[in-house]
């Protein structure tokens, strides 16, 4: 039998803080798995490199040097490495507010640069033709009722419900989680708006166009019952009333991108991106557009100019006389 590599020991310091993260700060369970795979694979590296746990308290700029050494071996992408010290980074600002250290031996220490990357988007007809692509499905696969195909066919209930999904991602730039967790006490149908737990379980109030809600009133038609409070507005394909999961959502929208001719590669969250794009071009302030998505800080929201710079430059090169 193949010899399995050890686990290390769980360390009592990164488990509280994994432990503080959930509880306190409401992180996801996907930022969660990632700060717990980051710290477990720092904890083995320096097992392996120094026969020894990490003494956090002992740590070094030196040591943290030579783990930085380790991952550029691995020729993971620079986003990758920047990730992974960001999580380590959160992990000794805690580690100081316990007083556990009373510096931060990671602080200042020079890192590969980012590039930049623009965020890529639809382009309106090419989300209008996304919207679509659930009926369209839906009526292919009823006239290939005799073919031979993988997977069960689309239903009705199923195509009305990623209608809705699509529509309310689009009409509110949701991140998946947001999706996920919304539920019927969060819509406001009355004011049109919806209220969103993001990122560590702050809550903002977005608005949701008509279009979103018709489509979310119609799939709700197809269900054995109309689903009330704390039911999850999007249901998973079985009637157990179950919310809808990232991966779902993902291998949905894949099917559907196939379906509508664009690149299967893209993610849920372009859409979120195509939402903040079409609202900067049809004049929306950065500010609003920030609070809209939830973000933080405004550099975050800015890189969207940049995308929207750079389509008006290429409208001015081919337009005026003088470029």
């Amino acid at each position: 039998m193949p010899e399995t590599k050890p686990q290390p020991k769980a360390d009592p310091q990164v488990r509280r803080f994994l432990d503080h993260i959930s509880v306190e700060r409401g992180v996801s369970s996907h930022t969660h798995r990632n700060y717990e795979q980051v710290l477990t694979e720092f904890c083995r590296w320096h097992e392996q490199e120094k026969q020894s746990a990490p003494d956090w308290k002992r740590l070094q700029r030196d040591d943290f040097r030579a783990y930085l050494r380790h991952l550029g071996r691995q020729d993971l992408k620079r986003a990758t490495i920047q990730l992974r010290f960001s999580a380590l980074r959160s992990f000794f600002r805690h580690l100081r507010r316990e007083g556990v250290v009373e510096s931060l031996p990671i602080k200042n220490l020079s890192l590969p640069k980012m590039e930049r990357r623009l965020p890529s988007f639809l382009t309106r007809q090419q989300m209008l033709n996304l919207l679509a692509a659930p009926m369209q499905t839906l009526r292919v696969e009823a006239g290939n009722s005799n073919a031979r195909r993988p997977g069960r066919p689309l239903s009705m209930k199923v195509a009305m419900r990623d209608v809705a999904l699509l529509e309310a991602i689009y009409s509110s730039g949701l991140r998946v989680g947001e999706i996920c967790g919304l539920r019927v006490e969060d819509m406001d149908w009355k004011e049109q708006v919806i209220r969103v737990s993001g990122k560590g379980r702050k809550e903002r109030i977005v608005p949701i166009g008509e279009p979103a809600l018709k489509a979310i009133q119609e799939y709700w038609q197809c269900l054995k019952s109309v689903p009330t409070g704390g039911n999850p507005v999007f249901q998973m394909d079985s009637s157990k009333g179950q919310p809808m999961n990232r991966t779902q959502i993902a291998r949905r929208l894949k099917k559907y991108l196939v379906q509508a001719g664009l690149d299967p590669k893209l993610t849920p969250h372009k859409i979120r991106h195509s939402y903040a794009t079409h609202l900067l071009d049809a004049g929306a302030d950065l500010r609003s557009v920030q609070e809209l998505l939830g973000h933080a800080h405004l550099v975050t929201t800015q890189v969207y100019t940049h995308v929207t710079t750079e389509r008006l430059k290429n409208a001015y090169q081919k337009a005026h006389p003088r470029a």
